[in-house]
């Protein structure tokens, strides 16, 4: 009898890190039944994804609502992945990081007494509001997970430590690199995909493409809760004192729909000629843009794992990090929302290329693209 397994995700993140996982499900059929349900937590910015790796959700719990808040969004999907659930019985169901979603479905899970497998599993700063919420989602998912999928060795540590059983631990690499690869091989082996990549940017400049392309450009993003308010205007008031220091620089910042950061970004950042405020990047222009910046600013997780496989330097904009591999492997620094850090940093990327090579060249730790092949070979095994 086939194995039944439901991947559940419902943010862009979760969206390109379980892609491959899900690809990789469906081509052991003969084993495995396959069925994905996505909540929809970020409907756009998920769609996009969905489009570009040719996944058809089965289920569709299409949750998303104007300012939904984190108890809108954790009841509607608890409520919702109960009739998903009674419908389609699963053996496993499987969540990825850190997200409402994820807590969720894994409680939806537990409350049927369903085995939860979890991806990208023992992730943490040790302080539950940093970041807020997404490291309290990461210790109660991983409180109701049977399977723990741990991207390194140290997250493997990170849940020895909480008392979870050794034998129901694997070491695999994070699935964020087998996207990334997926993706970069995708736009190398399609010309006419990448036009079309280069034609979407230019819709989205209000300047010459190939002149910020041939530049020393900074890659920019940031959306994380805690760092609204005073951290979103602290990063604003870095980035203008880059900008006027280094007028050939150019700041390129993909900016999150979010009214806590949108208000913030353009109040502050409109106006100087090399900052390009755009509007948020699908995937694949997104990796198109990373692979040749020169290096990048952001509050994200994920980018801290993909930036080091194209060898681009990371100062993370946070107090701590989930990810301190990168940190002891040399390739990301956290500089915090701190305007000093930031800047002093930033200067010496630009101005100092003995330290940008040290950071640029150092090894990534977050595995070789082949997660989704370990992943998928245990869970043939269960």
């Amino acid at each position: 009898m086939k194995k039944k397994i439901l991947s559940v995700f419902g943010t862009r993140p979760e969206a390109i890190k379980m892609a491959p996982l899900v690809k990789e499900l469906e081509k052991n059929k003969d084993i495995i039944d396959s069925k994905v349900c996505v909540t929809a937590q970020h409907r756009e910015m998920l769609d996009q994804v969905l489009e570009i790796f040719d996944i058809h959700p089965d289920y569709d719990l299409d949750i998303m609502k104007p300012n939904q808040d984190l108890y809108e969004i954790t009841s509607r999907v608890l409520l919702k992945m109960r009739d998903v659930l009674d419908d389609y019985k699963p053996d496993m169901v499987l969540v990825h990081g850190d997200t409402t979603t994820s807590t969720t479905a894994a409680l939806a899970a537990f409350y049927k007494q369903i085995a939860v497998g979890h991806i990208e599993a023992g992730l943490r700063t040790g302080n539950i509001y940093s970041p807020w919420p997404e490291e309290m989602n990461r210790k109660m998912t991983g409180a109701l997970s049977t399977w723990h999928f741990a991207p390194t060795q140290l997250a493997r540590e990170n849940l020895r430590t909480e008392n979870v059983k050794e034998a129901n631990i694997f070491v695999t690499g994070n699935t964020v690199i087998d996207a990334l690869y997926l993706a970069a091989s995708k736009i190398k082996s399609s010309p006419e995909l990448e036009q079309s990549i280069i034609e979407e940017l230019n819709g989205l400049f209000h300047t010459d493409l190939a002149s910020v392309l041939n530049s020393k450009y900074i890659l920019v993003t940031g959306h994380r809760r805690e760092n609204f308010g005073d951290g979103f205007i602290h990063i604003c008031e870095s980035l203008q004192e880059i900008a006027r220091e280094f007028p050939e620089v150019n700041i390129v910042y993909p900016v999150h729909l979010n009214p806590n950061v949108k208000g913030p970004v353009y109040d502050l950042l409109k106006g100087f000629k090399n900052i390009h405020l755009i509007q948020p990047l699908s995937y694949l222009p997104f990796i198109y843009l990373l692979e040749r910046c020169y290096f990048v600013l952001t509050d994200s997780g994920g980018i801290q794992e993909e930036a080091p496989s194209f060898g681009k330097p990371v100062l993370v904009m946070r107090n701590t990090t989930e990810r301190p591999e990168a940190v002891h492997a040399g390739t990301v620094k956290l500089v915090g929302t701190d305007k000093d850090k930031i800047v002093t940093e930033t200067r010496r990327l630009i101005k100092e290329q003995s330290y940008y090579n040290s950071m640029a060249e150092a090894h990534n730790p977050y595995g070789d693209g082949k997660a989704c092949e370990r992943i998928t070979k245990q869970l043939i095994n269960f």
